[in-house]
């Protein structure tokens, strides 16, 4: 299958991202090379964009793709060590970086990747299938309790305990090793009444926890958010498109934050913590996909891209 992704929020990341000929960017989640090369292009070719991502498919197909642009530079890892990545590449101070911390499409149709609750396929799950424990191993060897809390934190899943009490009474029969193994668990945990009153997949929730988990995407996102705050020159943007209720507070936060990081008491008559912004969060909130692109691409339906300007420094 060939690593074709198409890039949600696109005219919205062009818009805010507002490309410059000759500027320096940063794709922190390259991908297929969509968004990447929609930059490129609307820079006419001459700006230099360094996109980072952990898993070798996609890196090798967006280096295929834009190998044509002199700017394009492919770096292999993830983007939470993002800032370590740009200084060991040489990359200058950015005008702008964009992180889509969703999963790509041939990520989820690829079944032997594991990501999917539709194919029966082995439970990896590791963006980057080079290192790391895989979906299976997290199943088979963490405890129930903590099993609850990945599903019930990451997955906001209602049923959660029960889910992962199924998950260990089937893993004492047999161990976990493919998919369906885990949906046919949620299928037992989850009331059948229930479950029809779902309006999607009733594992989707627990595939969601279980990927979050095994790649380690929620921990460190803070930190990575400020390290790629870093990285701009005054004036350059942070653009970031989330998929769901958990990134999207994370992200919210950490911006709310470096907007007004004074920790002052609010009836203070002036400022002694001597914290000053860093950042200005424009678009006035979550951007939403339009209603045109969410007919045509409805895993688009979910997306919400989040902007911050970094400020000139005092």
């Amino acid at each position: 299958m060939e690593f074709i992704h198409e890039p949600v929020l696109l005219n919205e990341v062009l818009q805010w991202m507002d490309v410059r000929e000759g500027g320096a960017y940063c794709d922190g989640t390259l991908g297929g090379g969509g968004h990447s090369g929609a930059m490129l292009r609307a820079s006419g070719g001459t700006a230099t964009l360094f996109g980072i991502d952990r898993d070798m498919m996609a890196i090798n197909a967006a280096s295929e793709r834009l190998g044509q642009y002199a700017g394009f530079h492919a770096l292999h890892g993830n983007f939470h060590d993002g800032k370590a990545l740009l200084q060991a590449a040489g990359a200058p101070p950015l005008d702008g970086v964009l992180l889509d911390l969703g999963v790509s499409s041939p990520q989820l149709d690829r079944g032997e990747r594991g990501f999917s609750y539709h194919e029966d396929a082995p439970l990896d799950m590791r963006m980057d299938t080079t290192q790391g424990i895989t979906a299976a191993d997290l199943l088979n060897t963490a405890s129930e309790a903590e099993l609850c809390r990945i599903i019930k934190e990451y997955g906001e899943e209602k049923w959660a305990a029960r889910v992962a009490h199924i998950i260990c009474e089937h893993r004492a029969q047999k161990p976990m090793e493919t998919t369906f193994d885990l949906v046919h668990a949620v299928d037992a945990a989850i009331p059948k009444a229930v479950r029809r009153k779902d309006d999607g997949h009733p594992a989707r929730r627990t595939f969601q926890a279980i990927r979050i988990a095994v790649n380690d995407e929620l921990d460190p996102l803070d930190k990575a958010l400020c390290d790629f705050v870093d990285c701009l020159k005054p004036g350059g943007r942070l653009l970031v498109i989330t998929f769901h209720s958990l990134e999207d507070r994370l992200v919210k936060r950490c911006f709310q934050r470096l907007q007004n990081p004074c920790t002052c008491p609010p009836k203070a008559p002036i400022c002694t913590c001597g914290k000053k912004p860093v950042v200005k969060v424009l678009a006035k909130g979550a951007v939403p996909p339009s209603d045109e692109e969410v007919a045509r691409n409805p895993r688009a339906r979910s997306a919400k891209l989040r902007v911050a300007q970094k400020l000139e420094v005092e």
